[in-house]
Formats: C-alpha cells, structure tokens, sequence
C-alpha cells in the first residue's frame, strides 16, 4: 500500500469498539454524492439514524425515493462542477460514493473527484471520504489462493475502474483536505452490525468482505476521528 510521504500511522484494530469512535452531539451537516448506488444509499440512512442533517445528491431524483425531515435530495452530476458547487456551502464533510455499474474505460472516479476537491477548496470545506477498492493493489495479507484470484480475476474483471481509481487516489493524497480512501474488499448487503476490523494505512489480513452498510457506519462514526485524516483504511469482517 502506497503510504503517504512523511505519514507514519500503522494502526490495525480487532475491534472496532476498540477505535476512538465520534462522540459529539451536534449534528453535521454531510453532502453525500453517489447517494443512490449501494454505499451511497446507505451511507444516507446510517447519518439520518444518527441525527445528522443529509444532502443527497443524485443523477436522477425520481429514483431515490427516501425521505426524512433531515434530508434534503438534490441533483448533480460530479463530471459538470456547476450543478453541484452551490450544496456544498456550509458542509461540515462530503463523502463521495461515486460507482460505475459496468466496466468500461471510464475518469468518473479520477474526473469526478478532481472536480469535487476543486469544489471543496473553494467551499474551503476539508473532511472527506472517497470509495475506492481493496483489490486495486495485491495485499501481502491475504492468503495465497486470494491473491492469486485478485491478479488473475479480479483485476482482469473490473481493470478499466480500477485503473481509474489508482489515478483518483493519486489526486486525493495530493490534496489538502483531510481525505480517508475507504479501501473495501467484496461488498455484500447485510445490515449494520458495528462489529468489524480496520487497519489504518497498512494491509488488513484476510480482507475478504463487508457489508456496504458496515462501511458507511465506519465513515459516519469516524468523521471527527483525526486518526483517519489523510489515511487509507481497509476494513472487512
């Protein structure tokens, strides 16, 4: 895993209990882009359950059908920074969910996002989480048999996404903002069980899955978590 220059965390928690979890009371006001792909639309419902007031931005609004008095839908589009300048106006934080549902030769991760840290310098807003994939780089961690699967299968199968996430990480780290890259392995859909490993700028071992709601509790919880700023987080069952 590529480590920031001079940044020298290597954190791996057991437990996620066992992590300075976000304690304030105060509600924050969080822009979620992607909020109707699958981590997105989760990420929506786990700030809402914790009291936090929700802009949701999407592509299509008649198709994200959720409603809270704490939520308000929006549309924009990450590749035109003139539909979605305006919503970031006083965010507390953004997380940025952006997914293709294919793999095609795509820049809506490196494109997209370049265009919200543009954004955020402006809005001069600084926390923010961007969802990129464990399988992008060969983990010394896992076993045999996984790493032979994400060289030869894996990346052969979603290689033009991932291709353009290496690029969207490069961006990020050169950024100024308090940046976490969400680095999940298998998604699947379970509901949120807060009980989960994590490792901080170092490879987790046996990163195998985890449930797109258990990742977007990680990043609601850790907001306020300094130990996530500038940081790559791995995170599985």
């Amino acid at each position: 895993m590529i480590i920031p220059e001079g940044f020298v965390k290597r954190i791996e928690i057991r437990n996620i209990k066992q992590m300075k979890m976000e304690q304030t009371q105060q509600a924050l006001n969080i822009l979620i882009i992607g909020a109707n792909g699958g981590i997105g639309k989760n990420t929506v419902e786990v700030a809402l359950q914790a009291g936090h007031k929700v802009t949701a931005m999407v592509r299509n609004p008649a198709n994200f059908t959720l409603t809270h008095p704490n939520l308000s839908t929006v549309q924009g589009d990450v590749r035109h920074p003139e539909s979605f300048e305006s919503y970031l106006g006083n965010q507390d934080a953004v997380i940025s969910a952006l997914g293709e549902k294919k793999d095609i030769p795509t820049t809506l991760y490196s494109e997209g996002n370049r265009n919200l840290l543009n954004a955020m310098a402006k809005a001069d807003v600084r926390r923010a989480f961007f969802i990129s994939a464990q399988a992008i780089e060969i983990s010394p961690a896992q076993p045999f048999f996984v790493r032979l699967a994400t060289k030869y299968i894996v990346q052969k199968l979603f290689g033009h996404g991932y291709a353009d996430q290496r690029i969207m990480e490069k961006l990020i780290k050169e950024s100024d903002v308090d940046w976490t890259i969400m680095r999940p392995p298998r998604l699947i859909d379970k509901p949120v069980t807060g009980r989960y490993r994590v490792a901080i700028n170092k490879f987790l071992k046996n990163c195998l899955s985890i449930s797109r709601a258990d990742v977007a509790h990680f990043m609601i919880n850790n907001i306020k978590n300094e130990d996530t700023y500038k940081a790559i987080v791995e995170i599985a069952y």
